[in-house]
């Protein structure tokens, strides 16, 4: 019977590898570059699966992995939510250490290390990736109507116009502040972290892997430090500006598109360029202001008015469309660049080439078909739309072919060129949908300036019949 070992991609990857290699521990394909998210070592009797870090506290709770290597923030962000799932720290590990900081902007008037009060909070918007810690802050310190933001990332581009605080990981308070924020409380402070299904703890023989770790194992393990009101420091909030129209951009894989369509639309923004960014570029033009994000949460932030219009994927819009389908938000512009498809994935030897063969073996496997994707709401309709007996949704946040075919039926994924899909031994049935860049706006605008919003769309619309950046 082999170990089961879920391993970190991202960040933590080099670090974890030299430690395996320490160890004596052969981790196949875990070289980093390495397309393969899944390895089988025979002569270790282990079977190796590579996840975002996110995801792997959650893989072992389940009992899918009996141990895990990931940073310990992730194992007490599950924790923290859910206290009794099967998850036990076997113990810290040698890398980088994380700290998570409750921030806030220079705007409000706080001073570094003085939490205002329950009252001065009020309604306060608290934008986190680390969402369950953040919650946990909030009811904490009590604030009345605190309203949670959850993110995919990029959380110190919020305050002070679309979040009062914010919950981040940060070095220490310079790092803060070379973000242009205000230190409050170190809420957490951490390494990596060995991990074990409790059950597989107590009913199966780990000791061939956790033997060559034991040397490894030691230090501090992931602590929380929860923060005291601070009495009556003083917090004001920011009011969105209904004058001014606001543009959200993306930044990661979709910028230098969004780039390249800009400049077919004559517009250049300094601090905007095809490889890099700042969080607020100088827009040169009277009345709009820009501010860099996460493409994913653009549509939420459009739709809810703070942000006027947004530029991301056909993917998230329709995934948010999905899950939010009276939601004001359309596109405007299909700008038909970063192009790819999206469709169910499947191992390379399960029995169908086309999704009618497959709903017929899926349907006849007598449970639910596990159905993994980034976009569990698009999945969710895939699921509704074949007619699908019965399926479980697996929300997951990425590295996503390591979940086929032992943990999911099914993977709901987009790909360009199909290279990671084939050097996992996966294969992609019928595509359902085409994923572009596009623009997106409100159906019903909330800035004054509709003229000028007007003019921005007009002048994208053009850009949208422009050669595509390959």
């Amino acid at each position: 019977m082999s170990i089961r070992l879920a391993l970190p991609t991202g960040d933590p990857r080099p670090a974890v590898g030299t430690l395996l290699q320490e160890a004596g521990i052969a981790a196949e394909c875990y070289e980093p570059g390495s397309r393969v998210l899944r390895s089988v070592v025979e002569q270790e009797r282990l079977t190796l699966r590579i996840f975002r870090e996110k995801d792997i506290p959650i893989q072992v709770a389940l009992g899918n992995y009996d141990l895990g290597i990931c940073s310990d923030v992730w194992v007490s962000e599950l924790q923290v939510r859910f206290p009794l799932q099967r998850v036990v720290r076997v113990g810290s590990l040698p890398g980088a250490r994380m700290r998570v900081w409750l921030c806030a902007s220079p705007h409000s008037g706080v001073a570094a290390g003085r939490v205002p009060s329950a009252e001065a909070l009020a309604g306060a918007r608290v934008a986190s990736e680390l969402t369950n810690l953040a919650d946990l802050v909030g009811v904490h310190l009590r604030i009345p109507g605190y309203r949670l933001l959850p993110l995919y990332g990029s959380a110190d581009a919020y305050p002070p116009e679309d979040a009062e605080l914010v919950v981040m990981p940060a070095e220490g308070p310079e790092a803060i502040r070379d973000l242009g924020l205000v230190p409050l409380h170190c809420l957490y402070e951490g390494g990596l972290t060995l991990i074990a299904n409790a059950d597989s703890l107590a009913s199966k023989d780990l000791s061939p892997l956790l033997g060559k770790l034991r040397p490894f194992l030691g230090g501090d393990k992931g602590t929380i430090d929860l923060p005291r009101a601070g009495g009556d420091a003083p917090f004001r909030t920011f009011e969105r500006d209904y004058s001014v129209v606001r543009l959200a951009l993306p930044d990661g894989h979709a910028q230098r598109h969004t780039w390249a369509a800009l400049a077919d639309a004559g517009l250049t923004f300094e601090g905007y360029e095809e490889k890099k960014f700042v969080r607020r570029p100088g827009s040169g033009i009277d009345g709009l202001e820009i501010k860099v994000l996460r493409p994913q949460d653009m549509p939420a932030l459009v739709a809810t008015g703070a942000f006027d219009i947004g530029v991301t994927g056909i993917d998230w819009l329709t995934d948010h469309l999905c899950r939010f389908p009276s939601s004001p938000v359309r596109m405007a512009v299909d700008l038909g660049r970063s192009r790819y498809k999206i469709g169910p994935v499947v191992d390379h030897d399960f029995p169908a080439e086309t999704t009618v063969e497959a709903v017929r073996a899926w349907n006849a496997l007598g449970r639910p078909v596990r159905i993994a994707s980034e976009f569990p709401a698009l999945a969710e309709a895939f699921a509704r739309d074949q007619h699908l007996a019965s399926s479980q949704i697996i929300p997951i946040s990425g590295a996503s072919e390591g979940f086929v075919p032992e943990d999911a039926d099914i993977l709901i994924e987009g790909s360009e060129t199909g290279t990671s899909i084939r050097a996992n031994g996966l294969k992609m049935l019928d595509p359902f949908m085409e994923s572009t860049n596009c623009v997106i706006v409100r159906n019903e605008a909330v800035t004054a300036r509709t003229d000028l919003l007007a003019n921005l769309l007009a002048r994208l619309q053009k850009a949208a019949h422009a050669p595509a950046v390959s």
